[in-house]
């Protein structure tokens, strides 16, 4: 559905700084390369503590970060094989969460019934992503598509973020290109100019007229001459939970976001770069450019954005009745569609008899006023 592209004002409501998320799709935990075989590492994904490890044998697994004796965080205990073993008294798990074993039991007794949740896993990317909802719509849903992965024409950056704010902040951010003025000092993007909008089930695509001067222009190929301006359009995809955007060409970022709790917010970005260089020489370079560019350009961005938005959670956390303006409909859009998609989950999750996220009723009114 196209949306008018007119800056005008819109009252925030504050419902969507207090939802929950949608559990029902793959959400990244930890880059891949991070988690060694027979290594165990804790994870969370909106206040559920997971153990995710990687057997001997270099397989994936996914528990609830619990063990079903005493409780004890299982992240703290050992891999043996293809188990996980319980630092505590040594109750040994399977992948699939189920009890295999207890040490000072007899040979031959029966064990208990006892199991910890398990959770569907996969690495892809070089990131591992895990599906905290119903598992058996896990097979029917997918990460996003990166087609630029294994294109050896694009220089890959890997991007981690960690923010102490709400998704939706951090969310907001990335949809928000008029905020060029803050990175004026970096030689950012000026001028914006919102082109288009759309906005369908779980997704918004806005088109955004920006322009571009100075050094980095010129490294990027966005400008023979530093001092040039050069305008280009910039294409933003959310599609829930995760964003990709793209440059002309010249770049593509996928964002991929993980909300850690209401006030917590990772995430996991590959961004592709065009940089005009022979191949067999962008080759040998590229061990050395990757952490250059992250490290001496994106990371002051991010930096900055870093700044910016936790100084915007902190200030809602002092006074959330506090009423804020927005006037880029992009932003309305996008709130929408994450309150939306709580709200579906919250519906079907009632309908199968399950009371939901505790803070369902503390906001149903907000969320009405919102949509």
């Amino acid at each position: 559905m196209e949306l008018a592209t007119t800056l005008k004002g819109h009252t925030v409501w504050n419902a969507v700084r207090e939802v929950g998320i949608n559990p029902n799709y793959w959400y990244p935990v930890a880059w891949a390369n991070d988690l060694k075989p027979g290594e165990i590492m804790p994870v969370v994904i909106w206040q559920q503590a997971i153990a995710i490890y990687r057997d001997q044998a270099g397989k994936l697994h996914a528990l609830e970060d619990a063990c079903p004796h005493k409780g004890i965080a299982l992240h703290k205990g050992e891999v043996q094989g293809a188990n996980l073993v319980c630092a505590y008294h040594g109750w040994a798990l399977n992948g699939d969460g189920k009890l295999v074993d207890i040490p000072y039991l007899p040979p031959n007794q029966k064990l208990p019934c006892a199991q910890a949740h398990s959770y569907p896993i996969q690495e892809k990317y070089n990131i591992i992503w895990i599906f905290p909802g119903n598992s058996s719509l896990a097979e029917h849903c997918h990460p996003p598509d990166v087609p630029e992965f294994a294109d050896p024409d694009w220089l890959m950056v890997p991007i981690p973020g960690h923010f102490q704010a709400h998704f939706s902040i951090c969310n907001e951010n990335t949809m928000d290109v008029f905020h060029g003025f803050l990175h004026k000092e970096l030689q950012g993007w000026f001028d914006p100019l919102l082109m288009s909008l759309r906005e369908g089930q779980g997704k918004v695509c806005a088109d955004y007229q920006v322009s571009y001067r100075g050094n980095l222009s010129k490294f990027l190929g966005l400008s023979e001459q530093g001092n040039q301006v050069t305008t280009k359009t910039v294409s933003i995809q959310y599609r829930y939970p995760h964003y990709h955007s793209s440059l002309e060409g010249v770049s593509s970022l996928y964002l991929m976001r993980l909300p850690v709790g209401p006030s917590l917010t990772r995430s996991f970005s590959l961004l592709f770069v065009k940089i005009r260089l022979p191949q067999w020489f962008l080759g040998m370079l590229r061990p050395l450019l990757v952490p250059v560019i992250w490290h001496w350009f994106l990371k002051k961005f991010l930096d900055q954005d870093k700044e910016m938005i936790e100084s915007e959670q902190q200030t809602y956390l002092a006074n959330p009745q506090r009423r804020y303006v927005e006037i880029n409909p992009a932003i309305i859009a996008l709130q929408r569609v994450i309150v939306k998609q709580y709200e579906q989950y919250m519906q079907q999750s009632n309908q199968q008899g399950n009371n939901g996220h505790p803070d369902s009723s503390a906001i149903a009114t907000d969320q009405a006023q919102l949509i």
